[in-house]
């Protein structure tokens, strides 16, 4: 009992960490980890990838309201843009929710881990796109607490389309949405990276909301995993914002990618199997 209390803070520890840190939201990890304590431990069979979803859905909100508070004390989360995304994510994860029950146990796997390996790929050659300029429709101007002044902005229908495909993918995988989220703030509206991951974090806040509800009345919840994990997931929220102002990311970052590939090569193989 003591090794699985062990197994579940670390889980949420490393996935609050890192999921800050990167504006991933951590369910990258959380999902995973939730099906293979599933298949090693008879305590937790019963989790199928539908209630690993839903479980982590609801950590990604314990985790992005831990790390969105620490990073607006630093004066890194632009809120206006925030609630605009949040328009086309919200709906998106609701319907992601609920698409979940379509889903077989291989099928999941196999689509999970093929998603894995794109954001894997993403975050690897994302600043390396070449990607026209968007014409804006809305012009932000940000100071940080540094007094930095930034000036970038973004097309509202762009911005609802694509807040919407993160919110579906949040709420269908329980991933948080940020490793596709911080790459349109960045490559098509020009956000400044520390601010897109801090604004990234406040948006997966308010969209695991609406998913983790959407989930809630299907009964994909894991009360008991949640209560295990929440505890880390919250330290890791504020340890991630931490790190990321003090230090570089740039080694966390390559140890993520491998971590994502690994994992998402042993989650394809599992269903295929």
């Amino acid at each position: 009992m003591l090794l699985k209390l062990i197994l579940f803070l670390v889980i949420g520890l490393v996935s609050g960490t890192v999921g800050t840190i990167v504006g991933l939201g951590g369910g990258i990890i959380t999902v995973p980890a939730l099906l293979f304590l599933a298949s090693r431990f008879s305590e937790v069979e019963h989790i199928t990838p539908q209630i690993a979803v839903g479980t982590s859905l609801m950590l990604v909100i314990i985790t992005a309201l831990s790390s969105t508070l620490s990073y607006a004390r630093q004066k890194r989360v632009d809120f206006s843009s925030g609630w605009s995304l949040f328009l086309g994510s919200g709906p998106g994860a609701i319907l992601g929710a609920w698409l979940t029950r379509y889903f077989t146990g291989g099928l999941f796997f196999i689509i999970f881990g093929v998603l894995m390996i794109s954001i894997a790929l993403l975050l690897t050659f994302g600043d390396r796109l070449k990607v026209g300029r968007v014409k804006w429709s809305v012009r932000r101007e940000f100071t940080d607490a540094e007094g930095n002044i930034y000036r970038y902005g973004y097309h509202r229908t762009i911005a609802l389309t694509g807040g919407f495909g993160v919110g579906l993918l949040s709420g269908l995988f329980g991933i948080g949405g940020g490793a596709l989220l911080v790459p349109l703030m960045v490559l098509l509206f020009r956000f400044p990276p520390h601010v897109a991951t801090a604004t990234s974090m406040f948006v997966i806040f308010l969209s695991s909301i609406t998913g983790s509800i959407t989930h809630l009345f299907q009964g994909n919840i894991e009360w008991m995993a949640v209560l295990l994990i929440a505890p880390g997931a919250w330290v890791g929220g504020k340890l991630g914002a931490w790190i990321s102002r003090k230090m570089s990311s740039t080694a966390l970052m390559w140890a993520l990618k491998l971590a994502i590939a690994v994992v998402a090569i042993r989650m394809i193989v599992e269903g295929l199997s």
